[in-house]
């Protein structure tokens, strides 16, 4: 008896039926929804913002168990502590809508993943080590970014002798 070798192989996540019926909304020729897309989650209305960790994380958990062979291609359990990840995991995410639609699609899909890949490393740096290993620091950059002058208010606004004091004296 002959097992199927492909049958081990998961589905990709179902999105939430609110934010399919969204995006199916959007999508329709004659459309009556003029709202942000459904991947630019800094825009999204709450409802539909609600669901939106829950579908992240499956689809981290498809792409890990399906993709990630190295240490540097899984993407870290706090991901959506990082601030750039969940922005690109929801465009990866809405971009495999279309990715199956014929061949060449689908190799420009995986192409994005491999480039989404380079970026979430290079961006998480040395801190993706400990983060893939359940130690996340919030900001590693932040005794970095401290050191300039105008980077030291509390909600980040320039202060001091940046560039724009610069400018205006």
């Amino acid at each position: 008896m002959t097992t199927n070798p492909f049958a081990r192989y998961a589905a990709f996540p179902e999105m939430p039926s609110l934010i399919a019926n969204y995006v199916a909304a959007r999508s329709a020729e004659e459309s009556a929804v003029d709202g942000p897309s459904p991947w630019g989650i800094g825009a999204l209305p709450a409802e539909l913002l609600e669901p939106m960790p829950v579908r992240l994380d499956s689809v981290c958990r498809w792409l890990n168990r399906t993709y990630a062979w190295q240490p540097h291609q899984v993407i870290p359990p706090c991901w959506s502590e990082h601030q750039h990840l969940p922005c690109e995991i929801a465009a990866l995410a809405f971009a495999r809508i279309d990715a199956y639609e014929d061949a060449g699609s689908s190799v420009v899909r995986h192409e994005q993943y491999d480039r989404f890949l380079t970026r979430m490393n290079n961006a998480l740096g040395k801190a993706g080590d400990e983060c893939r290993n359940g130690r996340h620091d919030d900001q590693p950059v932040t005794i970095q970014l401290a050191a300039w002058p105008w980077a030291t208010s509390p909600d980040n606004e320039p202060q001091g002798s940046g560039p724009e004091e610069e400018k205006a004296a």
